[in-house]
């Protein structure tokens, strides 16, 4: 082959190389977008079937953080006898309970939630308890509970402020 063929065909196939490489371009574009489109519509779909379960999970919380209020929890759980340390377990061991039952709604919280109920599950038990250590009767520790909760807010109370601005972002 003589160096006119070779720059001949070279010329012939010059067009066809780029006509060529376009094409791929536009394809392997076309096969991305298509492939975001499912995505996108795939996501929307999951999207629109999790959301229920997860203002569920809120909504579960939210009664969880309610019912471990110290001074809702006080009055709806009655003292047994006088002694302080039974009266103290009965009501760490009914917040330890409901904490329990509300267990797999974390699958469907955020993980910085989940951290600030259980942060206000331990601070409402860690109220509880130095309220205990200073009562000397079941009433007194009663009494004791509810009269920390006049100068500032219950650790339940600021977990519920944090749910509710996270199902406000997730409503949009």
């Amino acid at each position: 082959m003589n160096q006119a063929n070779v720059i001949e065909l070279l010329f012939y196939l010059l067009p066809a190389v780029v006509t060529g490489g376009v094409a791929y371009y536009f394809f392997s574009a076309h096969t991305k977008n298509e492939e975001g489109r499912r995505r996108f519509l795939l996501h929307k779909e999951t999207q629109k079937s999790a959301l229920p379960l997860q203002l569920q999970a809120y909504e579960r919380m939210a009664l969880f953080l309610e019912r471990i209020n110290p001074s809702k929890l006080v009055l709806r759980i009655q003292p047994d006898s006088d002694q302080t340390e039974a009266y103290e377990m009965e009501l760490i061991s009914a917040i330890e309970s409901e904490f329990e039952h509300n267990l797999s709604q974390q699958i469907y919280i955020t993980e910085e939630c989940w951290n600030v109920i259980k942060t206000s599950k331990n601070a409402t038990i860690q109220l509880i308890r130095t309220s205990a250590k200073e009562a000397e009767n079941t009433q007194k520790l009663r009494e004791d509970i509810l009269s920390r909760l006049i100068d500032k807010q219950a650790p339940s109370n600021t977990a519920l402020g944090y749910i509710k601005k996270e199902v406000r972002l997730l409503l949009g």
